[in-house]
């Protein structure tokens, strides 16, 4: 991306094509309390105009996937998309824990199309979902499948995509959001977690991380200080001889305004003060902390 680009995404914001998300459609008189036990945040507090975000954890707290839920316009039922790798395992772990409850869960992936738009771009769009997906604020766009442009013109690239969700810190299923992750690694606690709603699955394994601190890595942001190619997975390393092994990388970009590789990492947590000079794939680099909608 050029950095004339960014700076125009940035001034004008844009749109995004989510149409091949994963969507479910969940039914029922149980359908909220149901899913309330499911997912890491409260579900009551979306409406038919306003989505929040979730995890789904395991019984362990490692996160299964990353929700979007809505209601529907009659508020009959909720609606959620999550990334399209998830489509079959997740539907799996939500039909899993239906047991008596009066619920039903439909694939309804291909039945609506999905446009986020996001920035000055989402000012004045009517029936929106005020949805932030990317570290600023958006609005998504339903419509039934084939009644709406999908992609071209005025429309991100996947690239570009990418560049604006990683140096916005906002992690990702599967590179930062897998089932080797608590929520609170990522970040998410502010943006995810309600820990005040009552049990789902998990939860008392996340209460315990809220309460002791305690957990085995953190989600950083990093930029190279001068030239050098990184890839995912490269460690990162405290420089010095037999400098210690402090985590690795999970998502590379190129920064537009420098031309520097940049990304996110997990670290070992509290080995990382903000600021720090650290051996990135080899190359010294400066990490900061994750602050949704910060970047270098």
């Amino acid at each position: 991306m050029t950095q004339d680009r960014w700076q125009e995404i940035g001034r004008d914001g844009g749109a995004v094509d989510l149409s091949n998300r994963a969507k479910w459609l969940i039914t029922g008189g149980d359908r909220m309390r149901y899913l309330n036990g499911q997912v890491t945040q409260d579900i009551r507090r979306a409406t038919a105009a306003k989505s929040v975000y979730a995890c789904v954890t395991d019984v362990k707290g490692r996160i299964n996937g990353d929700v979007f839920v809505r209601l529907t316009g009659d508020g009959e039922g909720l609606l959620l998309d999550a990334e399209e790798g998830l489509r079959e395992v997740l539907m799996l772990r939500l039909d899993r824990y239906i047991v008596a409850d009066d619920v039903e869960i439909a694939d309804v992936t291909d039945e609506w199309d999905v446009v986020h738009l996001f920035g000055e771009a989402a000012h004045g769009v009517e029936g929106g979902i005020e949805c932030e997906r990317f570290g600023v604020g958006g609005r998504d766009v339903w419509t039934a499948r084939g009644e709406s442009a999908r992609g071209g013109e005025g429309f991100l690239s996947e690239g570009e995509v990418e560049v604006l969700r990683v140096l916005n810190g906002v992690p990702r299923y599967p590179f930062e959001l897998n089932g080797e992750v608590f929520p609170p690694e990522a970040g998410l606690e502010l943006r995810a977690i309600d820990y005040n709603k009552g049990c789902y699955i998990g939860q008392e394994v996340i209460s315990r991380i809220r309460t002791s601190r305690k957990m085995p890595r953190e989600l950083v942001a990093w930029r190279l200080n001068g030239g050098g190619e990184v890839e995912a997975g490269a460690q990162v390393v405290l420089p010095g001889e037999g400098g210690r092994i402090l985590g690795a990388v999970t998502s590379v970009v190129i920064e537009p305004e420098t031309g520097l590789a940049a990304g996110l990492a997990y670290v070992k947590l509290g080995t990382v003060p903000d600021d720090s000079q650290l051996l990135v794939g080899n190359h010294l680099a400066t990490i900061r902390r994750l602050v949704p909608g910060l970047s270098f």
